[in-house]
């Protein structure tokens, strides 16, 4: 193939790729999976090559969680054994004790880290490798309906959510729960009314975290669609400068800004400010919890029923008891919204990828190219093409003309088998090809649309997508007979010039040349030229056709125009209205016969038959 189609059925709207709109979730909805379970049982095979690594990170979790619960422990012994009774004899030891503890402490905390983002990473290019792979083998009606905006986000967003579950809140998660069954298990071993008093207290810590934590997140909700409205109305300012100043706009569009620019700063004080409220308010329940256990150890502790040491031990646990909970109230959205994601990607991963079981072999194309009784719809109940029935001879060139959504590029659409028939046959050279692997039928076509798609790579290479095993030579020779030679060396390195993001630095006329000469260096047996140059002037237009006019000779052409001016040499002319061939002939037999044709014709030259 010499060019990626921009056909699309006729109910599908354009999106600009990588911005595509998305509806803003509900505010203070969490995002969740539909099958959370079915999700995570999902990802598990893409972990499963990592199964001793993920061991030694649960094995590390559970001595940095343990070495965590030993300091407080050392702190109460050193208080009720050597400080309280000043017997200093010991107390350096169970100080390099604890040190050694909290060092061993963080440095295993550092190292699971590194171990599981290390895994993540590797486990997630894994993912996207798959799901672009999946996403080469679709058919192209699954891009009519999934714009490319949405599965940009799929391979960004959604896997950046998962990244950040794996890699960071999946460590985190496991030692948030060991730390909390470590230290209640602890408590309770030293003391069951100090471990009672504590329990009591953390549900209310629990809530109140939870509940800051909650507007915390509808905040940065709030905020990041903000900042999303806000980036679509400079991305739109910027890209349609030339439509801004020529209709005088600007202090519209410096409104428009102010207005998003507010709902940024309103957003963000609203989130920011209750992120700032959430530390301090932890500080006060695990003040308030200091207060409790402070209260009831001196109580405890005046009656003879436990020692200073177990109160301080118990104010450390009590503090590290905290974070944990804080954690968990945190997680629990990233986590959801991590299956979520992955529910996304999998959902295109399931989707079927393109049927080709066919194994005809098309070693020879002469070009011979019949449709019988061809019927096609996009969407059931809504038919495109009706009874279509068409001969075209080997080297002859086809005009298709009429209105918009007649059925034209439908028919372009059906013979690289973009999209499959309904009922009926297509045939090259007598074979149906439905029997064709599609690659060996592609390669046999050649395609020149209105829209060229040009690649931010050199001009070059551009021209070498065409035969990707040409050599330079070849792609200049090609460029030669497309008439593109002469401004490639015009540009500022010739043909080595980088082009930039849809070739925006070439005109239109000058990307249609390349995009001819991609078809010449692929050397197609049928060649279809798509409104090839509705787009350019009249003198370009002519340049451009007579590159073409090199580009068909010897070969089968089906050329799609508007423009009734470039067909004029057609050996068939068919006019399509309502998916069926309503006139068919020559050029000069179709005016003679002052039918549809004939009025179309008028219509363009004011009446004046040329």
């Amino acid at each position: 193939m010499t060019s990626q189609s921009h056909d699309r059925a006729p109910d599908t709207r354009d999106v600009r790729a990588g911005f595509m709109p998305r509806r803003p979730a509900a505010v203070g909805r969490i995002e969740k999976a539909k099958d959370p379970r079915h999700a995570l049982v999902r990802l598990l095979p893409y972990l499963r090559p990592y199964a001793r690594v993920l061991a030694l990170v649960l094995g590390l979790i559970l001595l940095y969680t343990l070495l965590g619960l030993l300091g407080p422990y050392l702190m109460g012994v050193a208080i009720d054994r050597h400080i309280a009774p000043k017997q200093l004899d010991g107390l350096g030891l169970i100080a390099l004790l604890m040190l050694l503890a909290y060092l061993l402490n963080n440095l295993f905390q550092a190292v699971s880290g590194w171990l599981m983002a290390a895994v993540s990473q590797d486990a997630l290019k894994q993912v996207r490798q798959d799901l672009f792979t999946h996403l080469q083998t679709l058919p192209l009606s699954f891009f009519d309906h999934n714009p490319a905006g949405e599965l940009m986000s799929r391979l960004t967003n959604d896997i950046d959510a998962i990244n950040q579950a794996v890699s960071d809140n999946v460590v985190a998660l496991l030692a948030s729960v060991l730390s909390l069954v470590g230290i209640l298990v602890a408590m309770f071993v030293l003391d069951v009314w100090l471990a009672l008093a504590s329990v009591l207290v953390a549900p209310i810590m629990f809530l109140f975290t939870n509940f800051v934590a909650r507007y915390t997140r509808r905040g940065f909700r709030d905020l990041q669609r903000s900042l999303g409205e806000m980036n679509g109305v400079m991305e739109e300012a910027i890209s349609g400068q030339k439509v801004i100043q020529a209709f005088r706009r600007n202090a519209s569009v410096i409104e428009n800004f102010r207005v998003a620019n507010d709902k940024v700063f309103h957003a963000g004080v609203y989130a920011n400010s209750y992120a700032l409220l959430l530390m301090p308010l932890t500080n006060v329940l695990g003040n308030f919890f200091v207060i409790v256990l402070a209260a009831l150890g001196g109580w405890l502790a005046l009656r003879g029923l436990v020692s200073v040491g177990i109160i301080a031990t118990f104010i450390i646990y009590g503090q590290n008891f905290i974070q944990p909970l804080r954690q968990l109230a945190n997680m629990y959205n990233a986590i959801q919204a991590a299956l979520a994601g992955a529910e996304r990607l999998f959902a295109i991963i399931d989707t079927p990828a393109e049927i080709d079981d066919a194994a005809a072999a098309l070693p020879e194309v002469r070009g011979d190219v019949a449709f019988a009784g061809v019927e096609f719809a996009y969407t059931a109940g809504a038919p495109i093409l009706r009874n279509m029935t068409l001969h075209a001879r080997a080297g002859e060139m086809v005009a298709l003309v009429g209105p918009t959504g007649a059925g034209k590029t439908t028919i372009i659409n059906l013979l690289t088998r973009f999209y499959e028939i309904d009922d009926g046959a297509i045939c090259i050279d007598g074979v149906d090809i439905r029997d064709i692997k599609k690659a060996d039928l592609r390669r046999r076509l050649g395609l020149v649309l209105q829209e060229t798609f040009l690649f931010s790579a050199t001009v070059l290479e551009n021209i070498r997508y065409g035969r990707l095993d040409a050599s330079d030579e070849e792609c200049i020779e090609a460029a030669r007979l497309a008439d593109a030679d002469h401004f490639i060396h015009q540009l500022p390195q010739g043909y080595h010039t980088l082009l930039s993001e849809r070739a925006g630095n070439l005109s239109q006329g000058q990307r249609q040349l390349l995009a001819i000469a991609r078809a010449i260096l692929a050397d197609p047996s049928i060649l279809i030229l798509d409104e090839a140059t509705s787009s350019v002037d009249t003198r370009t237009e002519a340049r451009i056709q007579a590159a073409l006019l090199r580009l068909m000779r010897g070969r089968t052409s089906f050329v799609i125009a508007h423009r009734l001016s470039t067909i004029r040499n057609a050996d068939q002319v068919l006019v399509i209205d309502g998916g069926q061939i309503v006139e068919q002939g020559a050029h000069d037999e179709l005016l003679a016969r002052q039918g549809v044709y004939y009025h179309l014709y008028m219509s363009q030259f004011k009446g004046v038959a040329i």
